[in-house]
């Protein structure tokens, strides 16, 4: 098979790549393909995940696309955005190029879903927002869910192995008592060569854990054993999850926009269930002690530094040579409204909340956002000549004096549906600023998180106006005039 693989520098996507480049041809997506070169059955393409045609252009002749993304980490210099909506983004464009280029398969890795009644931690619930989105363009999903992957890189278990390694002894929350499956790196490969070679599985979840189910407690102690380290603990249950955020971070090394979601999510016991229980996937062989063992014996050195500990900026930051910026909202609309009505909305609302001091100048073509008695706008905002889908609208950032314009830029703003829901994302991506970055910083970026606070809050308004005429709690004749003064459009059929 020709076999598209997404995270193909993550651990999990080089051991895979590992398995399967002996019987098929990979086409491994990086976003920048530099110092990596091709070799038989393999073939490096670049790709900016976040960006619709670039996704389409690798996805091209491929059999089968395996979905191993996650942006726990900041995407640019600036990133205004939760993990959540970029996570959303991303698996609503693989999974429309997927359906574009008619491809016969997507397999995806996830999290164990927790039946356990509980709200959903960030984390898992965004896990199981992308399945629903990879699924929802009419491509087969074969979702493989995971908990704790026992392998020497990653996230999870490096976290675990630094904690016993650095700490004198432990005080363990009540947390650690919940329970959890653990499942080895090797375990995984061998899941994934079966479900991506075998046609049975089409459209299913299999959940996959070790033979040994249990509490959290239990994995240090097992971890301290198998390492050689005594590592008292002592019982301290009101200790929350977010004051072990603090500590974690600190003493793991890692960055807190992995270690955060990571830590909510143990306030669930994620185990396998019946439901989703595959013979010969689920029930995988290797103890967890041997699986420490092997990861330990293929760990890298760690260093210990304060280089991911969070500064005074806004939003988070990677270590982009660029001064790119990603700003992505999510916000709640009345029922009927689309990605393109939503667009036109906001580019009115604009002017009329600013009470006059923006004007927005708007054409079949384009948009322009200016100051009043102005010759040169602020930002000119281009409509592809592509038609945009209803649940999908694009303008292209082409210039003004707060744009930094290059011939090859790729700036653009975007209103995308989530799913079948009232939610519309709204998204710059590769937005470079023409102020100065620190000026930048200080002013245009925090005006547009206010200017998108202030626009969530209208448009979720209108929302709930829309719900209560439905629910007949107020008159239709008064909450069109709420609409009315809130600058909505009519509802359809109403004077």
């Amino acid at each position: 098979m020709k076999i598209l693989l997404t995270g193909a520098t993550g651990y999990i996507g080089q051991n895979l790549m590992k398995r399967l480049k002996d019987r098929h041809h990979i086409v491994a997506i990086s976003r920048s393909t530099e110092g990596k070169e091709d070799e038989p059955n393999v073939t490096w393409k670049s790709a900016d995940l976040f960006d619709p045609q670039q996704v389409s252009d690798v996805m091209e002749g491929v059999d089968l696309a395996i979905y191993l993304v996650h942006s726990m980490q900041p995407q640019a210099k600036l990133t205004q955005a939760s993990f959540e909506d970029m996570d959303a983004l991303l698996a609503d464009n693989f999974a429309r190029a997927a359906a574009k280029h008619k491809v016969g398969r997507i397999v995806y890795l996830s999290g164990i879903i927790p039946q356990d009644g509980k709200k959903l931690s960030r984390h898992l619930r965004s896990r199981l927002e992308c399945e629903k989105i990879l699924g929802s363009y009419h491509v087969p999903v074969t979702t493989l869910r995971a908990g704790l992957i026992v392998g020497p890189e990653g996230s999870s278990f490096p976290i675990l192995q630094s904690l016993v390694e650095r700490l004198p002894g432990l005080v363990v929350p009540k947390w650690a008592y919940n329970r959890t499956d653990p499942v080895a790196l090797q375990d995984v490969m061998d899941a994934f060569e079966k479900i991506i070679e075998s046609d049975e599985f089409g459209q299913q979840a299999i959940d996959i854990g070790g033979p040994q189910e249990m509490n959290y407690k239990d994995l240090f102690a097992q971890t301290a054993e198998v390492m050689g380290k005594k590592l008292p603990m002592v019982d301290l249950p009101i200790i929350p999850v977010w004051l072990s955020k603090a500590w974690v971070t600190l003493i793991s090394n890692k960055p807190k926009e992995m270690v955060n979601p990571l830590l909510e999510s143990l306030v669930h016991s994620m185990v396998v269930t019946d439901e989703h229980y595959v013979e010969g996937i689920s029930n995988a062989p290797t103890s967890f002690k041997d699986s420490v063992k092997a990861a330990l014996k293929d760990q890298k050195p760690q260093k210990f530094t304060l280089s991911h500990l969070p500064l005074p900026f806004i939003g988070g930051r990677s270590g982009s040579d660029r001064n790119d910026v990603k700003s992505i909202q999510r916000v709640t609309v009345p029922q009927g409204w689309t990605a393109r009505s939503t667009a036109d909305y906001y580019l009115t609302w604009l002017e009329r909340s600013s009470f006059g001091l923006i004007n927005t100048d708007i054409t079949d073509h384009d948009a322009q956002v200016r100051l009043p008695f102005t010759s040169k706008p602020l930002l000119v905002l281009k409509k592809p000549a592509a038609a945009a889908y209803e649940d999908f609208a694009t303008y292209l950032i082409a210039g003004g004096r707060l744009a930094l314009a290059r011939d090859d830029s790729r700036a653009r703003l975007s209103f995308r549906q989530v799913l079948d829901t009232n939610q519309v994302i709204i998204a710059i991506h590769e937005f470079e600023p023409a102020l100065p970055w620190r000026v930048y910083s200080l002013t245009q970026a925090r005006l547009h998180l206010l200017v998108m606070t202030a626009f969530g809050y209208e448009v979720k308004a209108l929302a709930a106006v829309e719900r209560w005429r439905q629910d007949g709690i107020i008159p239709e004749a008064f909450s069109n005039c709420l609409e009315r003064l809130m600058g909505a459009p009519a509802p359809q059929g109403t004077n």
